[in-house]
């Protein structure tokens, strides 16, 4: 039999007017003095709950603590389990749940044709570089306040910032963990040497953002040659160690990383995305390649680098950015850097293909689809106000 919700003991009696008639909501009529009184008595356990609330159960504390903590002392039991992993990788396993472009996988497996890498180590590069690619963006959607990655909103603002950096972070060790299955001696000394490469490019772009300070050329494709060439270099270097085929791949692989990120700077501002919405390197405040041009093309003025400042969400402010920094040149200058590093890297994979000869064909074919594919992004118009 269902039960009718009782009324608080604080029910608000109906409003009544001035002369002490009921409101128009209710039929009107005379207060009379016989009614029942409104406020009444009514036990609490009726009307706070409906149900039996729940409580944890407390032991009390035991009485001989000479055992106290004996099982993780003397190691005899496993602390960590499966749940509690889960809680760890919360934010990292939701990010990797929506994968993106996932070039790297790509290029991976564009570069085995050549390099011929045993199976069982390649698994294992492939799957080291995804992860530490996974918590990078956890920790760089933290650091660049970013709100969509992948067109679904950011981890942090689903499980918090201190548990997605905290998780980010752990993926680190773990993936250093599985990388030491590897046979080469040389693969932590890898590791080390790129993520310190990877920290020393988001810092210098960090910097650059934080202090307002517009870079030089020079000093952005330095910091995207350590931060965006370093998982490029961190995963050729790897299955380089772990190959019997000696080819010299890192200038290819150099050039790659560099084309990767101006392109990605150019479309960010020239088109809209559902992933990441519009414009969202000017929201963020940084300094990308179409940004530093045009402000190094016109150093008097003041228009950019105060929209910057303001870190615009206001679409009509962005395109009006957008077609300042058209009208300095600046697309058209990133889309013949983009072309000409395009071209290097087709000369690159020419030389490694003439080197390796009957065996370099299909890696070469492959690689140069990989960049062709990139670059006919650039078809797509550039935003007009």
């Amino acid at each position: 039999m269902a039960h009718e919700n009782p009324t608080s003991p604080n029910a608000i009696p109906p409003r009544k007017s001035s002369h002490g008639m009921v409101a128009a909501t209710a039929p009107a009529h005379p207060i009379s003095m016989a009614e029942k009184p409104i406020l009444r008595p009514l036990p609490e356990e009726n009307w706070i709950s409906s149900r039996r609330r729940q409580t944890t159960t407390l032991l009390p504390p035991p009485e001989d603590l000479k055992d106290l903590g004996n099982d993780l002392i003397h190691q005899t039991k496993q602390p960590w389990n499966v749940e509690k992993e889960k809680i760890l990788l919360a934010p990292y396993d939701y990010l990797y749940g929506h994968p993106g472009k996932d070039i790297r996988s790509q290029l991976i497996a564009a570069f085995n044709k050549w390099l011929k890498v045993p199976p069982d180590s390649l698994s294992i590069i492939t799957k080291v570089v995804g992860m530490l690619h996974t918590a990078s963006l956890l920790v760089d959607d933290v650091e660049d306040f970013s709100s969509l990655r992948r067109g679904v909103p950011v981890a942090h603002n689903i499980f918090g910032t201190a548990q997605t950096i905290n998780s980010a972070n752990y993926i680190y060790f773990v993936a250093l963990q599985e990388l030491s299955k590897l046979n080469s001696p040389d693969s932590l000394l890898i590791y080390t040497e790129e993520l310190l490469n990877l920290h020393r490019g988001q810092g210098m772009d960090l910097y650059w953002r934080d202090t307002l300070t517009c870079p030089t050329e020079a000093d952005y494709l330095e910091m995207v040659h350590n931060k965006t060439g370093g998982l490029f270099r961190l995963a050729i270097k790897l299955m380089q160690a772990e190959s019997s085929v000696k080819i010299e791949c890192l200038p290819l692989v150099n050039t790659i990383g560099l084309l990767f990120q101006i392109l990605d700077d150019h479309l960010n501002l020239s088109t809209y995305t559902s992933a990441k919405g519009f414009c969202e390197d000017l929201t963020e405040g940084k300094f990308s390649f179409p940004v530093i041009h045009a402000m190094r093309a016109d150093p008097s003025s003041l228009v950019l680098i105060s929209i910057l400042k303001q870190k615009p969400t206001d679409e009509d402010v962005k395109k009006y950015a957008v077609a300042y920094m058209d009208s300095m040149g600046s697309f058209e200058y990133s889309k013949k850097c983009i072309m000409e590093l395009n071209n290097k890297a087709h000369t690159f994979v020419e030389q490694l293909e003439s080197q390796l000869g009957s065996e370099g064909k299909e890696g070469a074919e492959g690689i140069r689809h990989i960049c062709d594919k990139m670059v006919e992004k650039l078809q797509e118009p550039v935003v007009k106000v």
